[in-house]
């Protein structure tokens, strides 16, 4: 079933304390304003050069809905989606950095991408980084 992103940015502060003891890593915006709790970095990310991801220099850690925890103050994150809006793309609203995106449909095993630029570098060291071409194929190149 997933978590809902807008009610998880709404939770209480004793559930996202809750939240931060159970996780083991976390990713933050440049302003420390957005975290997201994850319980570990993947062990493949994704660099995708389609449109929007390659002018935003992302690498994609995907995640059940479910497994991710967003701590936000109220009012802190704008999102974003075009076109046939398939996806919205979260910001800080105070420094502008993108922290994730999710599916904007309802949907059984909903996946978020958490932006892994936003963990510490030593988090990511041993991560396979995949490269899909989001421009033309939508197929993996290695």
């Amino acid at each position: 079933m997933g978590i809902n992103l807008e009610e998880s940015l709404r939770r209480s502060p004793r559930g996202a304390d809750m939240a931060q003891r159970k996780a083991t890593i976390t990713a933050t915006c440049h302003c420390g304003a957005i975290r997201i709790h994850v319980a570990r970095v993947s062990h493949t990310l994704t660099s995708c050069n389609c449109s929007i991801c390659r002018r935003y220099g992302a690498l994609w850690a995907y995640y059940a809905a479910s497994a991710v925890k967003i701590e936000a103050p109220k009012g802190g994150i704008s999102k974003y989606s075009w076109n046939r809006k398939i996806r919205a793309y979260y910001r800080c609203k105070k420094c502008g950095c993108v922290t994730h995106y999710a599916y904007r449909k309802k949907r059984r095993n909903t996946t978020v991408a958490v932006n892994a630029v936003n963990f510490k570098p030593a988090a990511l060291a041993g991560a396979r980084i995949r490269h899909l071409d989001g421009a033309a194929s939508w197929k993996f190149l290695d």
